[in-house]
């Protein structure tokens, strides 16, 4: 069966994987792996993308990324393309080096983000190349010793993930490390593989039982989620195909500057009362309502929002997590922070 049309809307989280042709090693040594670690290092902040996970294999490449404004499919021609062709010049080899298009699989991140950033950082251990939790904290080819502090690797997001696990690096290193350990037996997990509710929590038999026809509304290889957000997907998409536009996420998203604008008038505050740590409660709702939205919506990193804000990392990594509640229980607050958009202007001063 041919594969559907690729799904992507500006702000969507995707695990990525790329494999050799015929299984084939897309890797030679160490000189090919720091090549395309020196290609990403480029790639991704030039392109305002984000990068939480990652692991090189011998013939497969995985990726936990959130791209930018110019969509998936632009960033992985420039990576995967230019892979191809830089290890074709160098071993002196012609013809494909990829197994057909890339595949990816477009997440409902608060599910499965950190289930996946385990999950891909322990293909190393799956493979037998990596034996202990302290090999895995000093493997360069992963993700995971970034994460632990053994390499520096700017173009990767550690700050996003590390802020789940705690507010004190230190502290939050040594709880995500003791979950990955608490997965190190789990073999190759179905559940993390897409295919939208069918797959997603066990939830086989549930969608067996469903009426002839409704599981194609809950059921889908390209997503990784729930039935609420496979459906929101697919509407999305749907609308975006007939207007023959490429979405900007569901809501259509807006520049952080216009969003503190606007929520210091929703919320009856001064721009400049928001843009720092004023803990008065009105102060502080409008900002974490716009810290979730310049994240979530926007696809901004958390060093970005904090630098433009005037705060912490971990101040708006809290945001994050307030504002998605406050926004849950005030539906009318988020379409009228998000409205027409704009190009991004200058950083606030």
């Amino acid at each position: 069966m041919p594969r559907g049309p690729r799904l992507d809307y500006f702000g969507a989280l995707h695990h990525v994987m790329f494999r050799g042709i015929e299984r084939r090693e897309i890797f030679l040594d160490d000189t090919d792996r720091n090549r395309l670690l020196a290609r990403l290092s480029r790639l991704i902040p030039e392109t305002n993308a984000a990068v939480y996970a990652w692991a090189f294999m011998p013939n497969h490449v995985h990726l936990l990324v959130r791209p930018g404004p110019s969509g998936l499919s632009k960033l992985m021609q420039r990576l995967v393309g230019w892979h191809a062709a830089s290890f074709n010049r160098r071993h002196q080899r012609h013809g494909h080096l990829t197994q057909n298009r890339f595949k990816s699989i477009l997440v409902e991140e608060d599910a499965y983000f950190i289930e996946l950033v385990r999950y891909l950082h322990l293909n190393p251990v799956r493979a037998g190349l990596v034996r202990s939790i302290d090999q895995l904290d000093d493997y360069p080819w992963t993700g995971h010793s970034r994460l632990m502090g053994a390499f520096v690797a700017p173009w990767q997001d550690v700050d996003f993930v590390l802020a789940g696990f705690g507010h004190a690096v230190g502290c939050a290193r040594r709880a995500y490390r003791d979950f990955v350990v608490a997965g190190w037996t789990q073999g190759p997990r179905s559940d993390l593989q897409g295919g939208g509710l069918r797959r997603a929590r066990g939830c086989w038999r549930w969608v067996d039982n469903l009426p002839r026809g409704r599981e194609a509304d809950t059921c889908d290889e390209r997503i990784l989620g729930g039935p609420e957000f496979v459906q929101r997907v697919l509407t999305l998409m749907n609308a975006a195909h007939r207007a023959k536009t490429l979405p900007m996420a569901f809501d259509r998203p807006t520049d952080l500057r216009t969003l503190v604008e606007r929520g210091a008038r929703l919320w009856h505050q001064r721009p400049d009362t928001i843009t720092s740590s004023c803990k008065k409660r009105a102060a502080a709702d409008a900002r974490a309502a716009i810290c979730f939205l310049a994240v979530e919506r926007l696809g901004l990193g958390l060093a970005e929002v904090a630098d433009q804000l005037g705060i912490s990392r971990i101040s708006v990594w809290r945001g994050v997590q307030r504002g998605r509640v406050l926004l849950a229980r005030s539906a009318g607050i988020e379409p009228e922070l998000l409205a027409l958009a704009s190009s991004r202007p200058p950083p606030i001063s």
